[in-house]
């Protein structure tokens, strides 16, 4: 039997998904049978599934009932209603979250997990506050915030940056789809089903879990890699300011000439406000490295939790080690291309020194028997 490999943190995730979903349901399920005499309209299932009226206050982040609960903001997030979105997102952990763990590692990670669970989920707790607060009409029953879509917007932001021009093919290569564009055609999904199917919950924490992983990702979580740019030695870098993973590398490349000005602008604007710093050209430089070395390991060497996957990435640091430290020779040799003669000079005086020695050494043996005989 195979054995399932999974990081520590990816395997507490999947457990603590499946179990605050069960919880979720076993909870939800008391409510609406204890319901059911006095709402004739809940003897349905689709009532069951899609009204809010059974939504669990201290579990899942409702606007204007959670605020007693502030633990419902990472909660809720965990929480998924049936049994077909638990499947959904317990794939894109189990897939997802192996590859970014042993990428990054685990405390990496966790943060990045935490981030996008929580900020998306209280930035749309705030906008459907204030819509209500505006219209002032609030629902006896707000529609809940729950759901794993802000984590899976984020990652597929994380895989764009990490093996963008990996292709994915489904149905046996019918339809065949390079990784870079997952983020735009997820989040254009979700607004679409918005106004069609009534998820507007999905289309805000998807829009919101995109621009936090992005942000975060470009502009904040610390890595380390090893560059010419930095003289071949591993340093710590703050952010990724490589132009594989710019804003406007998430859009088709028709529209880049007219999005680019748009995004230079705004990228400007907040650096003017002290809101951003701004990249040095050395920064950017060891993260387009960086990415061309990420982009030659691929996703199977990581994703392959056996010794050949190791191996393979153990080889692939190997080489840029080597390549680095070949650079850092050739730099030396040619600082010292002045010194070499002078050392050739002195070994040149050195050996006629020793030949010297030589020629005294046979002349004392060569006369010492004369003036014995005399």
């Amino acid at each position: 039997m195979a054995r399932i490999n999974l990081p520590p943190f990816t395997r507490a995730l999947l457990l603590v998904v499946v179990s605050l979903s069960a919880l979720n349901a076993v909870l939800r399920t008391n409510k609406w049978r204890n319901s059911l005499e006095s709402t004739p309209s809940a003897t349905t299932v689709g009532n069951y599934l899609s009204s809010p009226q059974w939504a669990i206050p201290y579990l899942v982040f409702i606007p204007t009932k959670s605020i007693v609960f502030p633990w419902t903001a990472l909660t809720g997030a965990l929480v998924e209603n049936n049994i077909v979105s638990l499947a959904i997102s317990g794939s894109v952990i189990f897939f997802g979250g192996r590859y970014l763990e042993r990428a990054w590692g685990s405390k990496e990670f966790g943060k990045f997990v935490l981030f996008v669970t929580m900020i998306p989920n209280i930035i749309t707790f705030f906008i459907y506050a204030a819509w209500h607060a505006v219209v002032g009409n609030t629902p006896e029953y707000p529609t809940p915030l729950n759901g794993l879509v802000a984590l899976e917007a984020g990652f597929l932001v994380s895989l764009k940056q990490l093996v963008p021009e990996h292709t994915v093919s489904i149905f046996k290569g019918v339809i065949r789809m390079r990784i870079k564009h997952f983020p735009a055609v997820f989040v254009l999904a979700n607004m679409l089903s918005g106004p069609l199917l009534g998820t507007d919950t999905a289309l805000w924490l998807s829009l919101f879990g995109f621009f936090t992983s992005w942000i975060y990702l470009r502009f904040f979580r610390l890595s380390e890699i090893t560059s010419t740019a930095t003289g071949g030695d591993a340093t710590i870098m703050k952010g990724d300011a490589s132009d594989t993973f710019a804003f406007v590398a998430f859009f088709p490349d028709a529209i880049h000439p007219f999005l680019a000005p748009v995004c230079d602008g705004v990228y400007s604007t907040l650096i003017q406000l002290r809101l951003c710093t701004p990249f040095s050209d050395e920064a950017i430089e060891a993260g387009n490295e960086s990415a061309a070395s990420r982009s030659e390991g691929g996703l199977p060497s990581i994703m392959d939790g056996r010794g050949g996957g190791r191996r393979a990435e153990a080889e692939r640091r190997r080489a840029l080690a080597l390549k680095a430290l070949d650079q850092r020779l050739n730099a030396a040799a040619a600082s010292r291309t002045t010194s070499a003669p002078v050392t050739t000079v002195q070994a040149t005086l050195s050996g006629d020194s020793a030949d010297t020695g030589v020629g005294a050494g046979q002349l004392e043996a060569d006369t010492t028997p004369k003036e014995a005989q005399a």
